[in-house]
């Protein structure tokens, strides 16, 4: 009997990387938007916080604002395990327990969302501990993406760890390959999510200022762990400055210091696109780095291509609408928030 063959490439390698690049960088927008309003909603110091209006259909949003990280999530995640397929797949094993928990995460975090999103429409009480809660399990959910993706990279120490353990619950035990990793996609989480909760309250000073302290001081620990995490980099660090991406770094860096002082004067359609092709060069940084990283391992170039265009054709209309669809219910939701404050 002859097998399928699987070991593919259903569309040009080019195509597949630009989709993975575009869907993966919305997929962040609306992931930082979560979490870091999350944080700055938590940690941050505002007086009668739960009671005051903007907080409280910012609070409203975040169900949607996961269901739509979940939603922009599935393609990229689909992208790379079409490239990457076994690489994904021998490093997911290897923590499988810790990869299927997810899903419970997730489902566990959108309940409290709810909970958080109705109590706050009753005094907010409950609203703190709610959000608290959903930070935690998504924090988590980070977590591991970010040590099975790095472990992806690795090759040699997830061969080693699966042929010592097969039970499925091991975690990467390399912290300096995802340690800085994580923590600098967290502080640029905060900072985004900074960024929105100044921009949704434009109208209210206290709360802009809120958000604008919370960008800068998350800009400046984001720079900060990113500098740390390419000093881990060892061997892949200086082909890594050979190549575009250190323009790419150049440009994301200017870009972040200008969308920066643009908030500062409320500029905010300015600072926001600065802010998203600073988080689009980002992604791109790290496709090279993966590149980089897998040399000698594996080079998707060589992947044998047999495009199948109706099937892409298919996704690009659905995510054509989806995105439509997204962009209408954003200006439904700010348009209806402007008359409500009068802004």
């Amino acid at each position: 009997m002859n097998l399928p063959d699987y070991n593919f490439l259903s569309a040009p390698l080019w195509l597949v990387t630009i989709l993975h690049i575009v869907t993966l960088t919305l997929h962040f927008v609306a992931m930082n938007f979560l979490f870091g309003g999350m944080f700055v909603l938590l940690f941050g110091k505002l007086d009668d916080k739960w009671q005051n209006p903007v907080v409280r259909r910012f609070v409203q949003l975040f169900p949607t604002a996961l269901a739509a990280t979940v939603t922009l999530g599935v393609a990229p995640l689909l992208f790379l395990q079409l490239v990457y397929h076994k690489q994904a797949y021998a490093a997911s094993i290897v923590s499988g327990w810790l990869w299927l928990f997810i899903v419970v995460a997730v489902i566990v975090a959108y309940y409290f969302l709810y909970g958080a999103a109705f109590s706050s429409r009753g005094g907010g009480r409950r609203v703190p501990l709610f959000l608290g809660i959903s930070l935690l399990l998504l924090a988590y959910v980070s977590w591991v993406y970010s040590t099975v993706f790095a472990m992806a990279e690795r090759p040699d120490l997830y061969r080693l760890l699966y042929a010592a353990n097969q039970s499925g619950a091991v975690a990467n035990p390399d912290a300096g390959a995802w340690g800085f990793r994580w923590l600098h996609m967290l502080s640029g989480a905060v900072t985004v999510g900074a960024f929105c909760v100044g921009l949704l309250g434009r109208n209210d000073e206290n709360v802009y200022k809120l958000g604008r302290g919370f960008y800068l001081w998350g800009m400046a620990v984001s720079i900060v762990l990113g500098l740390a995490y390419m000093m881990t980099l060892g061997e892949a660090l200086l082909p890594l400055m050979r190549s575009i991406a250190i323009w790419l770094i150049l440009v994301s860096l200017v870009l972040s210091l200008g969308s920066l002082h643009f908030f500062f004067k409320k500029k905010f359609l300015g600072a926001g696109a600065m802010l998203f092709v600073s988080l689009l060069s980002m992604v791109v940084i790290r496709h090279v780095l993966r590149l980089i990283v897998l040399r000698g391992e594996f080079d998707p170039a060589t992947t044998p291509v047999s495009p199948q265009w109706s099937v892409f054709g298919i996704f690009l209309v659905c995510f054509v609408v989806a995105i439509g669809t997204v962009w209408y219910m954003l200006r439904l939701f700010l348009g209806d928030r402007a008359r409500a404050t009068g802004g």
